[in-house]
This record gives structure tokens, C-alpha cells and sequence, in this order.
């Protein structure tokens, strides 16, 4: 049995099944990695508007590539914090990839040799387009095509938005500093399955927005990560 494709060539039927999700895996990896990497432009001009040089940006974004920790560091900086507090804030931030990848390293099995460039993407997108197929040869594909994307476009959208700071103005007043935020809490919340994941987020919140007025940048991100094993320690103790 064949069947007929738009373009009028015909395949076998079990072939035209078997592309059907490879193509759908490929367009959904891309729609995250054309829609995040995009949004490097707005960390090129939040990093620019913290006194952030383009050569730093773009260091920070082809070497931490981590969207949500690099956000959090140019925020603080921007708000005064010192240095070494707002690097210690990114880094505890950026410690959730490693039980990302924890998680991937059963899912995807791949050669040992390959692994170390792997884990350079291990990030939010790359975990959620994975963790969504259905079996392990999608999930490679999905965390192929998604890093490979947003890996270059949010590289190069961090020297555009670096580089075309100045004809912005006050990037303060654009907003941009919520776009990393805000991309990470969209993948972030539909992950929130379980009561103790909802309380842990929870708790983070409350942690890190209630004490931010009074301490100083960098240092709630800090205090707001005590909120996981705060949350397993109460549970515990439960009877």
C-alpha cells in the first residue's frame, strides 16, 4: 500500500507514518528554540544597560548559556548588588540543570564521548522538549534540534541586542529584564505536577519576592533556593 504525498511522490505507508512524529518533534524543538533563542536580544540590552560590555554578554552567553541564571546576574548588578553576591545567585539558580541532567542521562543514553557537549545544553528548553516524547529516539532528536537553535540564535540575538542598546534609550524603561523570567516560569509551570513541587515553587516565591525590599540584590535568589529542602524537611517530618 502507498500513499501520496503533497508534493505528489508516492511512499510506502508504514515510511509516511514513520516520518510523521520525527517531522512534528523537529517542528516543536524548533518553535522553542526559534521563540526563546529570540528573546537573547533582550538579555543583550538588559546586560548593556547594567554596565555590561558586548565582549561580557556575548562570554556570558556562549559559556553560561543558561538564560534564567545570566538574567539574574545582570539584574543584580543592575540594582547595585555586589559582584560576587549576584555570581553566587546565578550559579545556585543554574544548579537545577544538573538534576536535569540527572534526568536526561537515563532518558537520552548517549555515548560517553558525547556527554560533556551535551550537558553545554542541558537547560529548561531543552529538558521540556525532551521529557515530552514519547520514546528515547524522539527525545534525542528534540534535544538535538532544540539546543542546536536556540543555542545559535540566542548567541547571536545577545550581540544584537548588546550592540543596538544605545539606540533604545533607557533600556530600564522597555521592560526587557522580564523576558528570561518570564520564558522560564511558562516552561516551569506546566512541570508543576505534584503537591510538593506546587509548595516548593510556592515557598520560592514567597522567599524570594518578600524578601527582596529589604535585602540586597542577589541575596533573595540565594535564601529563595533554601525553599526545596525546607519543603522535603517538613515533609519528613510528617508522621
Amino acid at each position: 500500500m502507498v500513499v501520496r504525498e503533497g508534493s505528489g511522490r508516492e511512499v510506502p505507508a508504514g515510511a509516511a507514518a514513520a516520518d510523521k512524529p520525527r517531522a512534528a518533534v523537529m517542528r516543536d524543538a524548533l518553535g522553542v528554540g526559534v521563540a526563546v533563542g529570540l528573546s537573547g536580544f533582550a538579555f543583550g540590552v538588559t546586560a548593556a544597560g547594567a554596565g555590561v560590555s558586548t565582549l561580557q554578554a556575548c562570554v556570558l552567553s556562549l559559556l553560561v548559556f543558561t538564560g534564567a541564571s545570566q538574567f539574574a546576574l545582570v539584574g543584580a548588578l543592575a540594582a547595585g548588588g555586589n559582584p560576587f553576591t549576584a555570581a553566587a545567585g546565578a550559579f545556585f539558580l543554574g544548579t537545577r540543570n544538573a538534576f536535569y541532567g540527572l534526568r536526561l542521562s537515563q532518558l537520552l543514553a548517549l555515548p560517553r564521548s558525547v556527554r560533556p557537549f551535551a550537558a553545554h545544553w542541558v537547560i529548561d528548553e531543552t529538558t521540556a522538549v525532551a521529557l515530552a516524547q514519547p520514546d528515547r529516539k524522539s527525545a534525542r532528536l528534540g534535544f538535538t534540534v532544540t539546543g542546536l537553535s536556540l543555542y545559535v540564535l540566542w548567541n547571536l540575538t545577545t550581540l544584537l541586542g548588546a550592540l543596538g542598546a544605545e539606540a533604545l534609550g533607557d533600556t530600564r524603561a522597555w521592560g526587557l529584564d522580564a523576558a528570561g523570567p518570564a520564558v522560564f516560569l511558562a516552561l516551569l509551570a506546566p512541570m508543576l505536577k505534584s503537591g510538593t513541587e506546587r509548595a516548593v515553587a510556592a515557598l520560592a516565591l514567597v522567599l524570594g519576592l518578600g524578601l527582596l525590599p529589604v535585602l540586597p540584590a542577589g541575596v533573595p535568589v540565594l535564601i529563595a533556593a533554601l525553599a526545596a529542602p525546607i519543603v522535603l524537611w517538613m515533609k519528613g517530618r510528617r508522621p
